[in-house]
């Protein structure tokens, strides 16, 4: 096994023992992780923005963004460390609800690992580790991270990724949450694809919340090139009670820089 195999291997397990829960994260990122890199050496520049069109309208916590309505984005600013290292910090993560107006909400970092050229094998894999800043409204706790292992399979022309996600606010393993999210894609064409995505949230691993308590969201998204933004937009439906009704998704991308020889 390459010795970068076994470090991811021996971090996402310390990680595991450490990141003990999440807290209510709110959905400024609707996105699974494909283990897709920036070149070594490239900026690259992600723009974030979903709306929910139907959503609770009662706060999950005391002073929390209210999701019905709300409009919630982040700017994500990355960079391609080496071919298996990118680092990232999402700055400005904002939204405008009913309850505050427009509102900024706190930052994030984020180290993502990955096995090089993921795009070119028919399987890979990766973690992604993210550490945040929370504002009162936006999280009840104002430090939290998550881990998100992600593994997938390219057999051409369909996409298989699975992200098994936990978050945490630092208060004990048990208290772990997890939050996975998944990816089916057909590649239509070079540069066009079609996909589903599931989004949820089980709860706390010491005990799962009912089912109808739980967040389940299914996204049907198209993704294309338009001259040098890649376009990421989806439309989500909730599947349980415990879910938003419907959400809007759009994300746009672009390299800011060429690759350094």
């Amino acid at each position: 096994m390459h010795w970068i195999d076994r470090r991811w291997m021996g971090t996402a397990v310390l990680a595991l023992g450490l990141l003990p829960r999440a807290a209510y994260a709110q959905a400024d990122e609707i996105q699974v992780y494909d283990g897709g890199l920036a070149a070594r050496g490239t900026f690259n520049l992600t723009l974030h923005n979903n709306y929910t069109l139907s959503g609770a309208t009662d706060p999950a916590f005391k002073n929390a963004v209210i999701s019905n309505h709300a409009w919630v984005g982040v700017a994500e600013w990355a960079y391609g460390v080496s071919d298996w290292f990118e680092a990232g910090l999402y700055l400005p993560l904002y939204s405008h609800d009913e309850a505050h107006g427009m509102a900024l909400n706190g930052l994030k970092l984020r180290t993502l690992f990955a096995v090089p050229h993921a795009d070119d094998r028919n399987f890979f894999y990766g973690v992604n580790f993210e550490f945040s800043y929370n504002a009162d409204q936006w999280d009840p706790k104002n430090f939290t991270a998550e881990i998100r292992p992600i593994v997938g399979w390219h057999l051409s022309p369909i996409d298989i990724v699975i992200n098994p996600i936990f978050d945490t606010a630092w208060d004990g393993v048990d208290k772990l949450e997890f939050v996975p999210s998944s990816r089916v894609a057909w590649n239509v064409s070079p540069g066009f694809a079609v996909a589903l995505e599931e989004y949820a949230d089980f709860g706390t691993v010491d005990g799962f919340a009912p089912r109808g308590d739980q967040s389940h969201q299914l996204f049907g998204v198209i993704d294309f090139k338009a001259f040098t933004v890649d376009v990421d937009f989806g439309v989500g439906f909730g599947l349980t009670d415990g879910s938003d009704g419907s959400t809007l998704k759009l994300i746009l991308s672009r390299d800011l820089n060429q690759r350094i020889p």
